[in-house]
């Protein structure tokens, strides 16, 4: 049981260089920490493709990235919580599934990993380390495409959009999972996961101007919610799910794959969920390229 819990409360710090050791807050104050500004009119994002918060579960982000590779639709926008911020991260500095892949599975998840008897705990510095080794230390600005991450105020859960500055902060902050990796503090204000207040950040992409928005959310479906799990978890589970709800109206198309309850780290693991975000995706095509049919008829110019 105690193996389960802490494999389903992991951030998806399977893509780590560095174990985190530190527990105290982190502190991003200089001039490049991570900012939001609106892009201006002649850099409007028409795609936006949203990568959803879910630990281990975010493999299935590839298999997504895959199927979108062979059928040649290339985001403008990419948008990230959590996990989804990390893949998105790779993927919006021009980093193929392919690459993305080997990596993932390559990765010996365990040996990135401080485990105590309370779970996970960390400053999450890997994080970091490890986006701003694969980006190149780039702003969030000067990716291949628009890259957007998404985090929670600590004291209010509101959601902070950044899609400016250091980008391992940025990415660190919407990875900082309450009460297992320690928050972010930027410039004055400190920071927690992006799941703590939108787990499938579908209206950021909108607030940026996305026309069309495909969507992934890669949570557990409620259903599959077992009968013995501690309460916390399943009320966690609902509120999450009841979360993301509010904002799947906003999608232009969901993807949802089904990767059961608990999550793992094997290679068996991620491989499943490789393929069955592979599958979800494949499933969910049609209304994808409906959507892009509609937008091709919308001159840019007329698209906001």
């Amino acid at each position: 049981m105690m193996q389960n819990k802490i494999l389903k409360l992991l951030p998806v710090f399977i893509l780590l260089s560095v174990v985190a050791c530190a527990d105290r807050i982190v502190y991003y104050d200089g001039a490049d920490a991570p900012s939001f500004a609106p892009y201006p009119a002649d850099q409007q994002p028409r795609v936006a493709l949203v990568l959803g918060a879910g630990g281990p579960r975010g493999f299935a982000h590839i298999g997504v990235l895959k199927v979108l590779e062979e059928n040649g639709i290339e985001p403008d926008l990419v948008v990230g919580a959590s996990v989804g911020a990390m893949i998105g991260a790779l993927y919006a500095n021009g980093m193929r599934a392919a690459e993305i892949e080997k990596i993932a599975l390559e990765i010996d998840a365990i040996q990135f990993l401080q485990v105590s008897t309370s779970g996970v705990n960390g400053s999450g510095g890997a994080v970091a380390s490890f986006i701003t080794h694969y980006t190149g230390g780039k702003p969030l600005e000067g990716l291949r495409r628009q890259l957007a991450t998404v985090a929670a105020r600590q004291d209010n859960r509101e959601m902070t959009i950044f899609n400016r500055g250091n980008i391992g902060a940025a990415v660190r902050a919407s990875s900082a999972l309450p009460n297992q990796f320690a928050p972010v503090k930027i410039r004055g204000v400190s920071y927690v996961d992006g799941d703590e207040a939108s787990p499938v950040p579908i209206r950021a992409a909108r607030k940026l101007g996305a026309t069309i928005v495909i969507a992934v959310d890669v949570a557990a479906y409620v259903s599959a919610i077992p009968p013995n799990v501690p309460v916390a978890w399943s009320s966690r589970d609902r509120q999450r799910a009841s979360m993301i709800a509010t904002e799947i109206g906003d999608a232009d198309a969901l993807i949802h794959p089904d990767l059961g309850y608990y999550a793992g780290i094997s290679d068996g693991y991620r491989r499943m969920c490789i393929a069955r975000g592979e599958a979800a995706t494949r499933a969910a095509m049609p209304d994808i390229k409906a959507a892009l049919a509609k937008l091709a008829r919308i001159p840019p110019s007329a698209a906001k």
